[in-house]
């Protein structure tokens, strides 16, 4: 046999081994990754943990996240990637009509990424893989930029890593409707007050943390009591859940929204300083009023009153809460249907003890 034909046919059998040992390699590590993305029980673990696996196997250079439920889109992206060059993407792939519904996310990033982090980049499209997962709920999409030469057995493993994913990510949006069925105030699907509790300390502790500024408003519908006389409870329980509604469209994604009681709401504003937070509230406070709520053939007018509050220098959430609605009194006895502190009118200092009919 010629030397150059054997030499040719002996790097082809090591090259069959080599991929073989690879791939049996390769195979114990996603044995492993798989029982541990098992174990996640939030979508940022499931996919820290995703990035990590497709990082240790495949080497990408660029990852990045996507997924879709009903209207919103979260992006958790490589911090490399030149966003503008994915949105275009994205926006394509999911058939985005309002780029207000994209929101890109924290993405956890392995040790040697953060020591060794690039500058943002565009990519090529030609070196852009891209893998979908499509569930009733949901719908995602991976994309990637590799270093390494992508071999037969990979497309199986990943096959297998996003089945894993999806499986994960199902369970735990299952988990949370089930979490949020016993944490949702069942008339105004907004939250109820044991769960704004629980996430206004969660708040309040990621805002120490990472020092960013919290806000938080109080509002309460004036004169409720006279629509209820007027024009029966179930027209009232129509304008708590139309002005709810509205006042979530009117909020940005990471704000939480509950219903404190009766109808009083109050509302969580992460990274929100107080002024910020007062023209939102006015901002709200305008729209509300300015609607008109049909009932059998009625229209019924409503306004409310707002109070607003930040966490400042203090990590004292019941001092907080009790700021936001100690303003909302003030507003009350400052005519009503405004905001304090306002950002015009001046309320004169009031007796605490002082009631004043809703």
């Amino acid at each position: 046999m010629p030397i150059n034909a054997l030499s040719n046919r002996i790097s082809t059998v090591f090259s069959t081994m080599l991929k073989s040992v690879g791939k049996q390699m390769d195979h114990r590590r996603l044995t492993n990754y798989i029982i541990t993305i098992n174990q996640k029980e939030s979508t940022e673990e499931i996919l820290s943990e995703l990035s990590h696996c497709l990082k240790d196997i495949l080497n990408y250079r660029l990852f990045a996240f996507v997924i879709q439920q009903k209207s919103n889109v979260n992006i958790w992206l490589d911090p490399r990637i030149y966003k503008q060059s994915l949105e275009e993407l994205v926006i394509k792939d999911f058939n985005i009509k309002d780029r207000t519904n994209i929101n890109y996310l924290n993405y956890t990033f392995s040790p040697e990424e953060t020591e060794n982090k690039e500058e943002e980049k565009k990519f090529s499209m030609e070196n852009l893989s891209s893998y979908e997962i499509n569930e009733d709920d949901y719908f995602a999409r991976v994309y990637m930029i590799t270093k390494k030469g992508m071999l037969d057995f990979h497309d199986d493993e990943i096959d297998m890593i996003l089945r894993t994913t999806q499986t994960a990510i199902s369970r735990q949006i299952d988990m949370k409707k089930l979490s949020d069925a016993a944490s949702i105030d069942p008339l105004t699907q907004c939250y109820n007050r044991r769960e704004f509790e629980t996430q206004l300390k969660r708040s309040v502790s990621n805002a120490l943390r990472h020092k960013k500024e919290l806000s938080v408003f109080m509002f309460d519908l004036d004169h409720f009591k006279n629509i209820n006389d007027t024009y029966g409870h179930q027209a009232g329980d129509l304008v708590l859940q139309r002005v709810s509604a509205l006042v979530r469209d009117d909020m940005r994604t990471g704000d939480i929204l509950a219903r404190y009681g009766g109808e009083e709401f109050i509302a969580i504003l992460p990274e929100t300083n107080k002024q910020k937070a007062m023209e939102l509230a006015n901002r709200i406070r305008g729209d509300i009023a300015s609607r008109r709520i049909k009932v059998d053939g009625e229209e019924i007018r409503v306004t409310a009153s707002f109070g607003v509050a930040d966490l400042g220098r203090s990590s004292d959430i019941n001092k907080l809460v009790h700021d936001a609605d100690a303003m909302m009194y003030k507003a009350k006895l400052n005519g009503r249907n405004t905001v304090m502190p306002g950002l015009i009118k001046v309320c004169p200092s009031v007796d605490s003890k002082q009631k004043v009919k809703s």
